[in-house]
């Protein structure tokens, strides 16, 4: 594909008009023009402009066979991306605090009440006496929230 397809095809994706391609890219609406029919070339210092702007390659943009195959994913998609790992921080974040709070409950309901926790163990229908039960999950709580917490941060 010739640079003239792609450059219209990278604008045409973002939903862009040559008059709005040609603001961000500060030149005028007939140069999109020239470039998208192939009178015109782009000079360096554009193509970088372009590059940056759809986030592509420079090899993409001037080799017909190499390079890229497909633009790289754009401004929109990055914010997506973020507001996603954001949203996965703060549930490990709450997981995690719930877990550790219900390890604390249980922690002071073992020693200040030690009669409810041996009622609790005596009523659990798991092979496991409940303390062991409740232990367990949160434990399990605090390791998938702690998971979450590392996953989210690891994706800067």
């Amino acid at each position: 594909m010739a640079l003239s397809e792609k450059l219209y095809t990278l604008r045409k994706k973002s939903g862009l008009s040559q008059e709005q391609l040609a603001e961000k890219l500060k030149v005028s609406r007939q140069a999109i023009s020239k470039w998208e029919s192939g009178a015109s070339y782009p000079e360096s210092d554009k193509l970088i402009a372009i590059s940056r702007y759809f986030n592509v390659s420079l090899d993409y943009l001037i080799n017909e066979h190499g390079g890229q195959t497909e633009a790289a994913p754009g401004p929109e998609h990055r914010e997506t991306v973020k507001e996603a790992d954001r949203g996965q921080r703060i549930a490990g974040f709450v997981i995690c605090i719930c877990g550790i709070v219900l390890l604390i409950v249980w922690g002071l309901a073992s020693l200040l009440v030690p009669a409810a926790s041996s009622r609790l163990g005596e009523s659990s229908t798991v092979t496991i006496d409940g303390n062991g039960v409740y232990l367990l999950l949160c434990a399990v709580a605090v390791v998938v929230g702690a998971v979450l917490l590392l996953r989210g941060s690891g994706k800067k």
